[in-house]
């Protein structure tokens, strides 16, 4: 009962408190809803790569070859970066598999609709490809299952990177919110990199890809939880 009448001790005690049940939050917000996000967030991917492949197969004018840049030749092609790659779609995932309400859920999915179907447009009116990298892409075949399916088309900006920054910045609030380490919101943030470092690694974008992915993700990541924030009067997701 001493601790409740310290402002300094409960202070300290409120954050051990917070400290040491993080990961029940978490526990607690992954079973809210729960058939929900799993049905949701497949629907959700099956409908974008259906439009995301209709935008590549049907541009309307002849893609534009994206130029290189000096940093390009200083990524080299690295196969191990494949399993980084394709961890996007996982990536993705997490923030709304840990969101606590119906109401951050539907906001995030509406953003997330938002920045795709931006890229979309843009992939739609102004298409890009990348140049042919001089790799026997048979020698990878999990590469070059990608390189059969995307072909490094809708290049400028990245989706895949903006999703996965828009992603982080979402997980990185929500952990935030829950008190989790700092060591796993670096570790998020190191795999959020891991990805973009494996855009260009695996060919299938260029430095000026990435950077533009960077930029949109990141616009609507911010804008986007600024205004739910607003929305809601209280920062909780």
């Amino acid at each position: 009962m001493a601790v409740l009448h310290c402002s300094g001790g409960s202070a300290r005690f409120m954050e051990t408190v917070s400290a040491s049940t993080w990961y029940r939050q978490l526990g607690r917000r992954f079973r809210v809803l729960w058939p929900l996000k799993a049905v949701g967030t497949m629907g959700f991917l099956a409908l974008f790569f259906w439009a995301y492949f209709a935008v590549l197969r049907h541009p309307l004018t002849e893609p534009m070859l994206m130029p290189l840049i000096g940093l390009d030749t200083l990524i080299p092609f690295s196969p191990s970066a494949y399993p980084f790659y394709v961890s996007l779609w996982v990536y993705v995932s997490l923030p709304p598999a840990f969101l606590g309400s119906w109401r951050s859920l539907w906001q995030f999915g509406a953003w997330i609709a938002a920045l795709c179907l931006f890229c979309l447009i843009i992939f739609w009116l102004f298409p890009t490809t990348i140049p042919a990298a001089d790799i026997d892409w048979s020698l990878y075949p999990d590469l070059a299952v990608i390189k059969g399916l995307d072909a490094g088309g809708n290049a400028f900006p990245s989706l895949h990177v903006a999703s996965a920054v828009f992603a982080a910045y979402w997980l990185d609030r929500l952990l935030q919110q829950v008190g989790a380490p700092a060591l796993l919101r670096w570790l998020s943030a190191l795999q959020c990199l891991l990805i973009l470092w494996s855009t260009v690694a695996t060919r299938q974008h260029v430095v000026l890809d990435v950077l533009a992915g960077v930029l949109v993700g990141g616009v609507f990541a911010v804008v986007s939880y600024v205004r739910v924030r607003r929305a809601a009067g209280v920062e909780v997701l």
